[in-house]
């Protein structure tokens, strides 16, 4: 696929997403939630349409993306880690499985390791407080964690 039918896949995609939840109360987080789980991040070409189907500036558009940690401008690996870097789970050794699982993977916060398996991203709170410290592995939540069950996840997302 060359860059212009790329360009026009986005574009087509995101009309079609806008179309179908352009209606709901508060739209822009619901397309916006839409793109990134069509496209795995949120396109900048994406931004203009929707500011213009909304009547909202682009300005307007970014500014929620940039806002919120969940949104992405650029596509993650093929499996997301979020580490928990609330209190709760720092207070019970969240730092030191910070630190090791950017070591394990190589990469720091958002980045996604070389062959694409990976995107480690930290997270301000998974809910998990009383099972610190705690992460999630695409959308499974994991608590208790110590340095063998991160390997653990660790492996089984390079797979």
């Amino acid at each position: 696929m060359n860059i212009r039918s790329s360009m026009d896949d986005i574009l087509s995609r995101t009309q079609s997403i806008i179309e179908d939840l352009r209606d709901l109360e508060g739209p822009l987080l619901p397309i916006l939630h839409e793109i990134q789980h069509t496209f795995g991040y949120v396109p900048e070409a994406a931004k203009p349409v929707i500011a213009e189907a909304l009547n909202l500036s682009r300005a307007e558009v970014h500014g929620v993306v940039s806002f919120y940690h969940d949104f992405r401008d650029h596509p993650s690996g093929r499996h997301v880690l979020k580490l928990c870097r609330a209190e709760a789970c720092q207070s019970v050794g969240g730092d030191a499985l910070a630190v090791s699982a950017k070591s394990k993977l190589g990469i720091d916060w958002h980045g996604t390791t070389a062959d694409g398996a990976v995107t480690l991203e930290p997270v301000y709170c998974l809910g998990l407080c009383a099972c610190a410290p705690a992460a999630m592995l695409d959308d499974e939540l994991h608590g208790r964690l110590d340095a063998d069950c991160l390997g653990d996840l660790i492996a089984e997302a390079r797979r």
